[in-house]
């Protein structure tokens, strides 16, 4: 036997609630993933390249065609420019760039900052590099950035900070002006950022994204990750990319090389494909997923849920506090065998949950489902 480096991490609450709902035959509005089929261009490209041949190893940064279709997304959506070939790197996965990201930078010792209520890949990344996760609540109820306790946690020893907006599980996001204060700050106290912005594209009521990339030393300081699986509903084909500066990307890559080496090269190929034909789908989400959530949101008027409508991603939480004060992740079970929804609870992302009663929805699925699901809940 061995003794286990992460001795407090079991199977995440995605995996078991997911399974739940399959045992149940409940509606899956729990895991974060699409009913829907991705663009029909999209699918058809990745048959063509499988067809066609194109299944051994893309270069380890990723195929440059791609980095390049990318480094013009960036222009287009964010105003920047970026190098391609030293500062784009295509992996398998959001959560695989965000691991070699802090396994490049953090040394035993190290603290960094993570916000809670926290994605749970976080604090295991940060604690197989020999750091330590420092956790800052957010404010509650509105989920925003809490200055005053993000400086009260900072001393000699925090390396690094980590942010994610839009923000899974809670649909916030951060202002323009947590950006800057942000700015200032790792820039005065040298301090590097990883920024998971995996949902940049689902932000509603015309707000907008404020992307790491678009503050200057915010981007001399920052990893900063993307996915294709979500802008594009295709969370199977686990691929994404990191953008940081150049010396940044290049610590990033050594790690990378080892763990995975590259990321699935039809599925490079068909995304630059579809990139250069469609430049502009991107700009279609936001409105896509805004109907859904809106949807959602409004078939639950009769309920004696409160909410607030989402700010970004496709997740919604719903207070449950006028039905019970049952702890969440009890009643997430007890609603998916007895009423045939699944859900995720808040409290796991916390590591001192506070006395709140949330439980998370996804909203990326079919109207059919979301009224279905909406019902159910109105019965409750």
């Amino acid at each position: 036997m061995i003794k286990s480096k992460l001795p407090h991490i079991g199977t995440t609450i995605f995996t078991k609630m997911s399974a739940l709902a399959g045992e149940c035959d409940a509606l899956n509005l729990s895991q974060g993933f699409p009913d829907f089929d991705a663009p029909q261009a999209l699918r058809e490209s990745m048959a063509r390249h499988v067809m066609a041949g194109h299944n051994q190893y893309a270069p380890m940064a990723g195929v440059m065609r791609l980095r390049e279709q990318l480094a013009a997304q960036l222009a287009m959506h964010r105003h920047i420019s970026s190098d391609a070939d030293t500062e784009i790197t295509v992996v398998p996965g959001a959560t695989e760039g965000i691991f070699c990201a802090v396994m490049a930078c953090v040394r035993p010792g190290d603290e960094v900052i993570v916000f809670d209520p926290c994605y749970d890949s976080y604090q295991p990344a940060v604690e197989l590099a020999g750091g330590r996760a420092v956790h800052v609540p957010l404010a509650p109820g509105s989920f925003a950035l809490d200055r005053e306790r993000l400086e009260a946690a900072l001393s000699k020893r925090t390396r690094l900070i980590m942010i994610n907006s839009p923000h899974n599980p809670t649909g916030s996001t951060l202002t323009k002006g947590d950006m800057l204060y942000l700015e200032e700050l790792v820039e005065t106290r040298k301090l590097l950022v990883v920024s998971d912005e995996v949902y940049e594209h689902l932000v509603f009521d015309n707000g907008s994204h404020h992307s790491a990339l678009q503050f200057p030393a915010l981007r001399a300081r920052s990893f900063v990750l993307f996915s294709f699986g979500k802008t594009f509903s295709v969370t199977g084909w686990k691929t994404g990319y990191c953008v940081a500066p150049s010396q940044l990307t290049a610590e990033m890559r050594k790690v990378h090389q080892f763990v995975s080496f590259v990321a699935v090269t039809p599925v490079q190929l068909a995304v630059a494909d579809f990139l250069e034909a469609e430049p502009d789908y991107p700009t279609t989400l936001a409105d896509f997923y805004q109907r859904k959530r809106d949807l959602f949101c409004g078939a639950l008027i009769n309920s004696r849920f409160k909410l607030s409508p989402s700010s970004g991603t496709y997740f919604q939480l719903l207070d449950y506090s006028a039905i019970c004060e049952d702890p969440d992740t009890e009643l997430c079970e007890q609603w998916t065998r007895q009423h045939g929804i699944a859900s995720i609870p808040i409290s796991i992302f916390y590591e001192q949950p506070p006395q709140q009663h949330f439980l998370r929805f996804c909203f990326a699925k079919s109207d059919p489902v979301l009224t279905s699901a909406a019902e159910r809940l109105c019965e409750i």
